[in-house]
């Protein structure tokens, strides 16, 4: 019986070619902006190293900034104050951004869920400068600069970050567990702390450290709320203005002086590196935290 037989080949036709070299061509085009942005970074990186590499010295880090016309000196206050400042902001940012994140995920009803969601990518995309005047107008007019003020800014710009996060990392706990827990007769609150707050602490912690990372950078929350500071002294009390390492390089980097213009340089390495290393480190929880998931 003859019948039509269709015949298939694995030889490649000239449409075949056509889609592997366009396939090529995008696999180019994109491998070099992956290449170009390493090389961004690598290029800015060096530039600030170099530039601040005859100021960076034991010093360096356990001197205080001096005033204009002095020689010497180091970011000693910046980074105390600095530690102060973003301290604070961490320990009441945490405990509101997961309570938050637990409410969104666990109770709230979907619209209500979307509308606090929406509410906390919006604040998110508030310029930081937007809310220093904020602060200021609430803060600092009538009362002067202290530096529990700036920590009250710093928390306003980690707040949504921690918030957001922490909620996309609590909807990725597999339902089983909670469907679990609740099987065993486990309250709901109980199975929110004991069961899926576990699961998800490695990504609660990524969020903490990329907030921590975040605010550590920011300039203009400290700008308007604990500028006016006493140069060459190291406060601790945070009713007092305190020096941050943002501070320190916008200052230094106006001097007239050309070893404070490196310190500057310095200053902006080491805060480079300080938030490098948080990446590093919320990048590990993260992936951490994925296997724990992945794993449930």
């Amino acid at each position: 019986m003859d019948a039509d037989v269709t015949r298939y080949t694995l030889q490649p036709d000239k449409r075949s070619g056509r889609r592997k070299i366009v396939s090529r061509n995008f696999e180019l085009v994109a491998t070099l902006a992956a290449f170009s942005a390493i090389a961004v970074l690598a290029i800015v990186v060096i530039s600030v190293l170099v530039k601040g590499l005859p100021a960076i010295n034991l010093d360096f880090f356990t001197q205080n900034q001096v005033t204009y016309g002095q020689s010497g000196g180091g970011i000693a206050n910046g980074l105390v104050g600095t530690g102060i400042m973003v301290g604070l902001a961490t320990a009441v940012t945490l405990p509101f951004g997961i309570l938050i994140a637990i409410y969104v995920s666990e109770y709230a009803r979907r619209p209500l869920a979307r509308t606090i969601g929406l509410a906390l990518d919006v604040l998110n995309g508030v310029p930081s400068i937007v809310i220093s005047i904020f602060c200021y107008a609430l803060l600092v007019i009538g009362s002067g600069y202290a530096a529990w003020k700036g920590a009250f800014a710093l928390s306003i710009v980690m707040l949504p970050l921690v918030a957001r996060s922490s909620i996309e990392v609590l909807n990725l706990v597999p339902g089983s567990l909670r469907e679990a827990s609740a099987g065993l007769g486990v309250s709901r609150w109980r199975t929110t702390i004991f069961v899926v707050m576990p699961t998800a602490l490695g990504g609660v912690l990524t969020a903490a450290t990329l907030a921590v990372a975040r605010a550590a950078g920011e300039t203009a929350p400290l700008l308007f709320t604990t500028s006016i500071f006493l140069p060459n002294q190291i406060v601790t009390d945070p009713s007092h203005a305190m020096a941050a390492v943002p501070l320190l390089i916008l200052f230094d980097s106006e001097a007239p002086e050309k070893s404070l213009n490196d310190q500057a340089w310095a200053a902006a390495f080491v805060l480079m590196t300080l938030v490098l290393v948080a990446s590093l480190t919320a990048r590990y929880l993260l992936s951490r935290s994925e296997r724990k998931i992945k794993t449930r």
